[in-house]
């Protein structure tokens, strides 16, 4: 099919959701906001949706068909085709009801204090409709720390359109350094959609470096790990964003107590797309605010890459018993289990 043809398929696609029957103020284009009374919600909202959407009534948790639903694309108000979440803002709360960390924008989710039931709560409703979607909590993951606990039937879902094979690569390969390659190599064996991953060195000016060589921090080499993986399952951005949850971006030439250069936070990025993906991460976590300090993660070309020495291969699954094992990188991998739940190979 050509790519007018591809054109005009997706423009009926999206005027054919664009509107709903039986629902006159449904749309995903119109940004304008509703006022409707009371009545005429009763009488073009089904019954589930009109109770919660505009008499704040709760679903019973583990009910909903979102709560642990991962596919990939876009969630909107089931009442009035506002555009509210990304699929990559949510994660696996344990609550019974989906939630996400941040919104699609500012204005999408507005807020309202909610004493009701002898409880203090922040009420999320719709930015367009106003309908009741559920509560924000303080308690989400990182970057924002927020918790936007959402009843299933307030949301609609939208998946993303499926790329022809032929324009995405079957394989991708990018190069991370943050700190001792044993801790990064043992989070992405666990990644959905990884398919190797391969411990060593990088960015420096000595052929075939060895640890010991390398450690000495006169060769310029920082310890990397070579991911290898497949874009239909994963991506570069949650590669990343995985890259800024278990290492520490701010922290000059270290993590923790291990000190020197090849310990730096660096990217090696492949092709032209994963450096404006690096770079946009940066730039949103830098005006977010995410971290204390300045993130200091260099983002430069690929260079050679040099094995490191076979002991280093799957060195935490090897030595979990040892004491840097479970005082290091156990604690990294935890974190990533439970702020990537949903995304971890079983």
């Amino acid at each position: 099919m050509g790519t007018k043809a591809n054109t005009l398929k997706q423009n009926k696609m999206d005027n054919a959701s664009d509107k709903k029957p039986g629902n006159p103020y449904y749309s995903r284009t119109d940004r304008t906001k509703l006022n409707v009374s009371d009545a005429e919600w009763k009488r073009v909202l089904p019954r589930d949706l009109y109770e919660v959407s505009r008499h704040k009534a709760t679903e019973r948790s583990f009910t909903g068909k979102y709560w642990d639903f991962t596919g990939k694309g876009t969630y909107y108000c089931a009442a009035c085709g506002l555009k509210l979440f990304r699929s990559d803002a949510k994660f696996a709360s344990e609550c019974g009801w989906p939630s996400f960390f941040e919104q699609i924008d500012p204005t999408s989710v507005t807020f309202h204090e909610d004493n009701s039931y002898g409880m203090h709560r922040t009420e999320a409703l719709c930015g367009r409709c106003g309908g009741h979607l559920g509560h924000l909590f303080n308690d989400g993951p990182e970057p924002t720390g927020k918790r936007y606990c959402m009843n299933s039937v307030a949301l609609e879902f939208e998946p993303d359109a499926v790329k022809a094979t032929t324009n995405v690569a079957e394989k991708d390969t990018i190069t991370l350094g943050g700190g001792c390659f044993w801790c990064i190599e043992a989070i992405y064996k666990s990644l959905k959609g990884v398919e190797k991953v391969t411990s060593g060195y990088a960015g420096g000016h000595l052929a075939h470096p060895s640890y010991r060589e390398v450690c000495s921090g006169e060769t310029g080499h920082a310890e990397v790990v070579q991911i290898v993986y497949d874009p239909h399952q994963t991506s570069c951005e949650e590669i990343l964003k995985v890259f800024f949850t278990v290492h520490d971006p701010t922290t000059l030439n270290r993590q923790g107590a291990d000190v020197g250069t090849q310990y730096r936070s660096v990217i090696f990025f492949h092709n032209k797309q994963q450096r404006e993906v690096a770079l946009t991460l940066i730039n949103a976590l830098s005006k977010a605010k995410v971290f204390d300090n300045l993130i200091v993660t260099k983002v430069e070309p690929e260079t050679k890459f040099y094995v490191a020495e076979d002991y280093h291969q799957e060195y935490y699954r090897l030595h979990k018993s040892e004491p840097y094992c479970r005082m290091v990188i156990q604690p990294k991998l935890e974190k990533f289990e439970k702020v990537f739940k949903d995304r971890i190979k079983h």
